[in-house]
């Protein structure tokens, strides 16, 4: 018997429709749902633990994973299996991550797992854009004590017009590309590039996907409605003692306060800090600690919190002196180290980032192969956050979610400054050398430095600034941060990171930790950022005010030519002989791509000696010279034979013509040394190829002024001939009796 099928459609009001199934597929899972866009599905499953886990916060798993055979594909490499998750994978684990985790109760900590697949693709549907749909609508039909359902929208403006989900072709228009997510209410995530879009056109983009936003979560109510919603579990809630709560705080909140209006150094204020924990510690007995002393760190945290955000509501000062819109010293130098083709220091405050520069060809190009893309990357940023950026100790284990989603968001912020006829493949690395507060925007500035001083020629240099927000529901105030650091990241209600020309947006990333944040609050803190990011590149372009003239002396010079297809084999050679050697005696590196489209060969040189550089080019035309019928060239003798010389083409050496005793002169000739002798350099006349011998033809003579009283000898009758030479074929057949 075929279980019950529950169903909900979404209409996107163009056509188009986004379906919730539920009832039929991965029941033992406590929610499930498929989620249908065209021909693509994602399968959307959801299982929490029962009891609590010990960790003091929620462990909370979103996994995303894109199946091979939902798009026909195999797995590249040796095992024919998919393994780690890809880039692209991990960005979309993220941004439904963002947005659950802010809606699960603080004391729920039940081990949770958020798994959505993609079991079928459709190229003209952008999975990642439905994935939100799919945890939460998996979630609604759970029992997880989870505050509201959400949903997540990718909005997309295409010729002044914005759309919901777009394809990737019209994607590949787009001058504004964002992914939102949202509950009903409020908008709590927003992450996109821009092409130096202006802030009133960022708002309107959120504003419109928000509307979308709705629809999927009223869509989800239904679902749920129509399943049977499942009463909400009860689960083991922490410890609480309001009394003692309000002791730590009566003791705690005013010396804090206090701490914190001095304004300090990341260390001292830690320092500080930690002394008052430990004083407050020393206030209580024995046998209070005994029984009381699980909650100090708990309620010690609550106070402090209370008190900074206090002091930054009343009187307009943050924790290391400044004012809301400060933005802290910042020095930067470029030229930093000798070795790489270009490098760059970044530091605002205590964060601070070495950038590199690394210039090469399109075989280092970042090769992308997932069911749902391929291609590459000839601009790409890798970031690199250690443990000793925050003073700390802990194993490596790879890359980073957090890592992979802050590069991405930096070559995201850099990558349209980059000339689309840039002839390098181009990469940043960015090493956080210490970290207090948005190294992900220190990055882009690093970067933006390093990248004018290997000579890359940006359109325009980008800067980033971190904000925050700190408001009070009760009262209406909020104050707008400018440049925050990591604790006011913490204990802020916002992290809004914005990147950008002078004339625009180029990438933001937004998580809003509180519910109804205005639009007004939203456009205040863009204006905010948009003052703060101009004063940080005013100071970028103080440091360099443009981009180096031309790469540095040690790093490579890149030259591309074109060349029909058909010299491509004789380029490379039997074996690769021919290129290995042009490799070898010259130092350079040699790629050959062929476009099919233009059926033409593109040849990338790569070297660092101007010389081999020009030696390699020389080869080039001397494989690909073809002379043009009627035009005159200048050759020289490079041997002699009884019926002429062979004189090679001073343009492109190696290229080798008989030239016919007859052609040298108007004159009879003798001898060919009478005219011309080895080395002797002159013009000759280009006939194309005889049509009796099928060698190609030249001549000297031709550009010879012919003597006076000259008269030629007259050509021969070939049909003459011919008649002759059957008239003797017959004379010598044998006469029959």
């Amino acid at each position: 018997m075929i279980p019950k099928l529950f169903k909900e459609t979404i209409d996107l009001g163009d056509g188009r429709t986004i379906t919730i199934e539920t009832g039929r597929l991965a029941k033992q899972a406590h929610g499930s749902v498929v989620v249908r866009m065209g021909k693509t599905v994602l399968l959307g499953t959801v299982v929490s633990n029962y009891s609590a886990s010990p960790v003091d916060f929620l462990p909370l798993t979103v996994d995303y994973r894109e199946k091979f055979a939902a798009a026909g594909k195999y797995p590249g490499g040796f095992f024919k299996r998919e393994a780690r998750p890809s880039d692209s994978e991990v960005l979309t684990m993220r941004l439904v991550d963002r947005v659950l985790r802010p809606l699960f109760p603080k004391d729920y900590h039940a081990e949770t797992q958020v798994m959505i697949q993609l079991m079928s693709h459709d190229e003209n549907v952008m999975p990642e854009a439905l994935a939100g749909l799919a945890a939460s609508a998996a979630i609604q039909l759970s029992d997880f004590p989870f505050e509201c359902p959400i949903s997540e929208a990718r909005v997309a403006r295409v010729n002044g017009e914005f759309i919901i989900n777009p394809s990737k072709e019209l994607l590949a228009q787009a001058d504004i590309d964002m992914m939102v997510g949202a509950s009903a209410d409020s908008v709590m995530m927003v992450e996109g590039e821009m092409d130096e879009c202006s802030e009133e056109d960022m708002a309107a983009a959120i504003k419109f996907a928000h509307e979308a936003i709705k629809l999927q979560c009223a869509a989800q109510v239904r679902l749920a409605e129509a399943f049977g919603k499942k009463e909400v579990r009860t689960y083991d809630v922490e410890e609480s003692d309001e009394d003692f709560a309000q002791i730590v705080h009566d003791f705690s909140y005013q010396k804090v306060y206090d701490i914190a209006k001095a304004g300090s150094s990341k260390q001292e204020r830690t320092e500080k800090f930690a002394a008052l924990k430990e004083e407050l510690k020393a206030s209580f007995t024995e046998e209070e600690l005994e029984e009381k002393g699980k909650f100090i760190s708990k309620y010690y945290n609550k106070a402090q919190k209370a008190a900074i955000r206090d002091l930054t509501l009343n009187e307009g000062l943050r924790l290391d002196g400044r004012k809301t819109n400060e933005i802290r010293p910042i020095w930067c130098e470029v030229d930093y180290l000798p070795s790489p083709h270009g490098s760059a220091v970044f530091t605002r405050g205590e964060t601070q980032a070495l950038a590199t520069v690394t210039l090469g060809t399109s075989r280092d190009a970042n090769i992308i192969d997932s069911p749902t893309d391929e291609g590459e990357e000839r601009f790409y940023l890798h970031y690199n956050f250690p443990p000793f950026c925050t003073g700390e100790a802990r194993p490596l284990r790879g890359t980073s979610r957090r890592e992979v989603g802050h590069g991405n968001l930096a070559q995201r912020a850099l990558k349209n400054m980059v000339p689309a006829d840039c002839p390098y493949t181009v990469r940043v690395v960015s090493e956080v050398l210490e970290s207090n507060g948005s190294s992900s925007m220190a990055t882009v500035c690093a970067g933006t430095l390093a990248l004018m001083d290997a000579g890359i020629q940006m359109k325009k240099p980008v800067s980033g600034i971190a904000m925050g927000l700190i408001s009070d529901e009760a009262t209406g105030k909020f104050a707008v941060l400018s440049d925050i650091l990591g604790d006011e990241d913490h204990l802020g209600d916002m992290d809004f990171k914005v990147t950008g020309t002078a004339d625009g947006i180029t990438a933001c990333q937004m998580d809003i930790k509180v519910k109804g944040l205005s639009y007004e609050v939203l456009e205040s803190a863009l204006a905010q950022a948009r003052d703060g990011r101009l004063h940080i590149l005013n100071i970028l372009t103080d440091t360099i005010a443009k981009p180096n003239d031309d790469v540095k002396a040690h790093a490579p010079k890149m030259v591309s030519k074109i060349i029909p297809n058909e010299f491509i084999g004789a380029l490379i050679g039997p074996g690769g002989k021919v290129i290995q050697e042009m490799q070898k005696v010259t130092g350079c590196t040699i790629v050959i791509n062929e476009d099919p489209i233009t059926e033409e060969g593109i040849v990338e040189i790569l070297g660092t000696n101007q010389e081999g550089i020009d030696a390699v080019l020389a080869k080039i035309a001397s494989i690909t010279f073809k002379p043009i019928l009627g035009n005159t060239y200048q050759v020289k003798v490079i041997k002699i034979l009884d019926f002429g010389p062979v004189v090679e083409y001073i343009e492109a050496p190696g290229n080798e013509v008989l030239l016919h005793i007859s052609e040298l002169a108007w004159e009879r000739t003798e001898n060919v040394t009478d005219v011309v002798n080895m080395g002797d350099v002159f013009d000759v006349k280009y006939f194309g190829k005889d049509p009796r011998t099928h060698k190609e033809k030249v001549s000297r003579k031709a550009i010879l002024p012919k003597p006076e009283g000259f008269v030629e000898r007259p050509p021969r009758d070939n049909n003459r001939d011919n008649r002759s030479r059957d008239n003797r074929s017959n004379d010598r057949r044998p006469r029959r009796d």
